[in-house]
């Protein structure tokens, strides 16, 4: 492939500096300076006087030639519907210092665009055709010039266009014909039912057929594509071959098969499916479920392309091309479509370059492309990682497929993101219910005279001989009739049929039920091995220098070891590597995980006077699993959506998302609702992501204190997830080895500790890992019995402060449980301590967080019961005080009074109530047996 410089973006002294290079020896400089040159001499020989204004003449033509690269998009024909803006300066020749005169006068910038010495009109008309028709292409913003050559060359030496076959053509018909008739057997069937359909960009049918097809002559086996409702029915039948009769029972359908437990509408399901293509091929695709919040499952197919790139295609990008589907208004208005590309080129989460079809409806609900963004594209996101990016008229079907080659092609070249906008418009309203007219009437106007692309290409083919009217419509009624019969079977099917997604990923795994969580599983290890791992991972290798507080970490995690007391940081990292000594591999991804935002982790070590990472749980064994930790780019949204897809695919690797701060996953809310707690119901999607947010009130403020814990368990229900407030290492080691060994997987939430991290007491023996498994209640085991006359729940950190105040006063009667699990929710251990403890007068809930948040709703409905009194903070709208003084108080009335005497009118007498936490008297009585010191009513 030849070179192709660009002359117009660089400074005349320059060029004369490799002139002067090229007078001294041509091969020291590339071969189109090369021939340049020699034109420029034999230019010399020619014009003599005039040789200065003809050299000076040749560069405005090359300024014009990159004025059309550069901006001959802006003056396309790409709008089907509406006359496009004005853009100003325009391409005339006067804007470059030409005229008609000059047009008749042959220039050696012709070479420039490869059509050699020719005359300025046929270099204007060549450009004109090239990059001001039915496609506009932007890539001069691309700052390597071997991606800049490619486009040129691709591009102009084809004049962005391709000279199909009479078979191509007919099977570019066939596809338009399906996708017409199938929008328009439903609308005829389904009358006033949303659909979302696809009408007025049915192009986008045969373009994703071509880019499958594309795709696998060069190598790919697969495809993940994410998408929104507009189309996604089409889509489903027409391209994944979803069988229509299943698409039309969804219709139609009362009840669903027994593995579904709500659904979900049909233009929200997702769908697999391995398809043959013409040459013979066998190609996977699969679509994966998306709710109505558009742009949310752009991360998602992103985690599920790089877990199959790696897991089932052995790191080779070559072989899967992630494909996202976006509307105008949502790719330009929706924030995390930037995290994803931002992301799209980072080591822990880059897939080779995923393909963006934009179907642009000119519309975003009722709203505008005038109102919806500020940019003047609604791709101009893709400019942030230097995309190239084409605009397609929605009426030209094979202009859409001449470029969706020319993107597979890229892709597959330099694997990065490509960007395909197609100008189409929508011809209903937001659903086929809806008034369009209300708020655009002029466009719908233009809609509603306005061919569907179909019947504009039929046309073409027979004005070329190619289909003839006749023909066109046999097979248009051979469709209508193969409709009917599918709509026939579907009425005769008795439930809708939702084949579970990512099926063979699942194999050997079942749903969740109550038994997985109240079965015994034991997850302890062998003493040898677990002390010979964790010296193993916690000695530095003599190779390698460290800085010295490293040294002196390490040090102290070994000494740690010899005394007994491992801390969370050494549970953590004997979980990981036990997991992977078992063969599971482990993913953690988060804002500043890999030292940890709270430096406990130290996974990777930076070696001194260098960027190099040591990461010691890669060097277990030859045998083990990998390990692969990642500290992501300051978002949340995405990496979660990211992560979420990741640990779709892979059910036997233990994925983890950590935020910074607990929080921070509200940024993220949308994947916890729609995802995290509800896909399960929905689609009948598996997942076993595990969550890391890190809790506890102390006196960081409002924004760094609560992970919002009464949000998950409100959304907590059915099995959909697990969650657990965790407060030893030993503890945290067996929780994470369960999650792994159970035969099902829900989303496991953590929440995590801060300053439990170093605190003196939150250690645990070896003899803990080695034995037993995870605790979802853990019992005092300073009390006797018999002489508890209190019990007090809590979960988390707040533990260790109760206890200090305990074993200050020196308290016998009051016995400490911990809620180590939350949901679901230990109603037979709950059960048995209040049996254990009969000598109870006043069982207390006990939570840092205001009375509205954490935990207590939760617990006051699970143990209603049991008469249960709350110690908390006052009800508010923010989680915490920024004062830390006031934090201090606040803490310390919480812990006073769960340890608070009796205060009421009866001496020494237990009440068995109200008065340690505030309640008149009279409720007292009428509420409350007494009991004398002896424990006699």
């Amino acid at each position: 492939m030849d070179k192709f410089s660009y002359m117009g973006n660089i400074d005349i002294a320059v060029i004369d500096q490799m002139y002067r290079q090229y007078k001294n020896d041509p091969d020291s400089v590339e071969s189109t300076w090369q021939r340049f040159f020699e034109g420029f001499e034999f230019a010399r020989t020619q014009f003599n006087g005039e040789f200065s204004d003809a050299f000076d003449k040749e560069f405005k033509v090359i300024n014009l030639i990159n004025g059309y690269r550069k901006r001959g998009h802006l003056f396309t024909n790409t709008n089907p519907v509406r006359t496009r803006r004005k853009y100003f300066p325009t391409l005339d020749l006067e804007n470059y210092d030409l005229s008609e005169k000059d047009i008749d006068t042959e220039f050696h910038a012709g070479k420039e665009i490869g059509i050699g010495k020719t005359k300025l009109s046929t270099i204007v008309e060549y450009l004109e055709k090239t990059y001001c028709t039915e496609i506009g292409s932007e890539f001069m913003f691309i700052r390597k010039p071997d991606k800049i050559n490619w486009l040129q060359h691709r591009i102009e030496s084809t004049q962005n266009s391709t000279k199909f076959s009479r078979e191509e053509k007919l099977d570019i018909y066939h596809h338009l014909k399906n996708a017409v008739g199938f929008e328009k057997f439903i609308h005829k069937k389904f009358v006033g039912q949303k659909r979302f359909s696809i009408e007025g960009a049915e192009i986008l049918i045969p373009a994703l057929n071509k880019l499958i097809e594309r795709g696998a002559e060069k190598g790919v086996k697969e495809y993940t594509i994410a998408m929104a409702h507009r189309g996604r029915l089409n889509v489903l039948a027409n391209v994944l071959q979803k069988p229509a009769s299943n698409i039309f029972k969804e219709f139609e359908g009362e009840e669903y098969e027994e593995s579904i437990a709500l659904g979900d509408v049909k233009y929200h399901l997702g769908y697999g499916n391995t398809i043959k293509i013409p040459d013979g091929k066998e190609v996977t695709l699969n679509l994966t479920p998306n709710p109505s919040h558009l742009e949310s499952s752009t991360p998602v197919i992103q985690g599920i392309a790089r877990a199959m790139i790696e897991q089932q295609h052995d790191w080779d990008n070559n072989r899967l091309i992630p494909i996202v589907i976006h509307g105008d208004a949502a790719i330009a208005g929706q924030g995390v479509v930037y995290e994803v590309i931002q992301m799209s080129e980072l080591n822990g989460y880059k897939t080779g370059g995923t393909i963006h079809i934009v179907i642009n409806n000119q519309v975003g609900f009722t709203t505008s492309y005038l109102d919806a963004r500020s940019s003047t594209y609604c791709t101009d996101v893709g400019k942030v990682t230097k995309s190239p990016i084409f605009h397609v008229n929605g009426d030209d079907a094979e202009a859409l497929v001449h470029v969706v080659r020319m993107a597979v092609d890229y892709r597959q070249t330099f694997h990065t993101d490509v960007f395909i906008d197609i100008l189409a418009y929508r011809k209903y309203g937001h659903n086929e219910g809806d008034e369009p007219r209300f708020t655009q009437p002029l466009l719908y106007k233009a809609i509603a005279n306005h061919p569907n692309p179909r019947d504009i290409y039929k046309k073409q083919l027979a004005e070329e001989g190619v289909l003839s009217p006749d023909e066109a419509k046999n097979a248009e009624d051979a469709l209508d009739e193969e409709l009917e019969k599918c709509l026939e079977k579907a009425r005769e099917m008795k439930k809708v049929v939702i084949p579970q997604f990512l099926k063979e990923e699942w194999a050997g795994f079942k749903y969740a039920h109550e038994v997985d969580f109240t079965s015994t599983i034991e997850t302890g290890v062998d003493g040898e091995l677990l002390t010979m791992v964790a010296n193993q991972v916690n000695t530095l290798p003599d190779e390698y220098t460290f800085i010295s507080k490293t040294k002196k970490l390490f040090n102290e995690r070994r000494k740690m070891i010899r005394e007994d007391r491992l801390d969370w940081a050494l549970g953590e990292q004997l979980a990981y590597a036990t997991l992977l000594l078992d063969g599971h591999p482990v993913r953690i991804s988060g804002q500043d995980s890999m030292r940890g935002t709270f430096s406990h982790r130290h996974a990777g070590l930076v070696i001194e006077d260098s960027d190099e990472n040591y990461i010691p749980l890669h060097h277990l064994s030859d045998k083990q699993a990998k390990f692969n930790i990642y500290n992501s780019p300051l978002n949340e949204y995405g990496v979660l959506g990211f992560e979420y897809g990741y640990a779709m695919v892979t059910p036997n690797t233990l994925t983890i998302w950590e935020a910074q701060f607990g929080d921070f996953f509200n940024v993220a809310q949308v994947i916890v609702d729609q995802y995290i707690s509800s896909a399960e119901e929905k689609w009948g999607v598996m997942n076993g992501l595990v969550l890391y947010l890190p809790h506890g009130f102390e006196g960081q403020g409002p924004e760094h204190s609560s992970a919002r814990i009464e949000r998950f368990l409100n959304m907590a229900a059915n099995n959909n997830m697990h969650l657990a407030n965790v407060t030893t290492p030993a503890n945290l080691f067996h929780l994470l080895r369960r999650h792994m060994k159970k035969p099902s997987r829900v989303p496991l939430v953590i929440f995590t500790p801060k300053s439990l991290l170093r605190h003196p007491k939150c250690v645990s023996k070896m003899e803990d890992f080695q034995k037993g498994g995870f605790l979802p209640l853990i019992d005092d085991a300073d009390t006797e019995r018999k002489e508890v006359r209190r019990v007090v729940f809590c979960s988390g950190k707040i533990y260790y402060d109760l206890l200090k105040r305990k074993e200050e006063l020196g308290v016998k009667d009051i016995a400490l449980i911990r809620l180590e699990q939350l949901h679901p929710f230990p109603a037979e251990e709950v059960k048995k301590i209040i049996r254990k403890y009969s000598n109870n007068m006043l069982t207390l809930w006990v939570q840092e967080e205001p009375e509205n948040m954490g935990p207590w709703y939760y617990i006051q409905n699970k143990m209603k019961e049991y008469d249960v009194v709350p110690v908390t903070r006052l009800a508010s709208g923010s989680p915490a005080t920024g004062l830390f003084k006031i934090h201090e108080i606040g803490q310390d009335e919480l812990i006073e009074k769960v340890f608070r005497e009796c205060t009421c009118e009866l001496q020494n007498v237990y009440c068995g109530l109200q008065c340690v936490i505030g309640g008149s008297r009279k409720e007292i009585l009428k509420q409350h047996y007494y009991f004398d010191e002896k424990g006699k009513s």
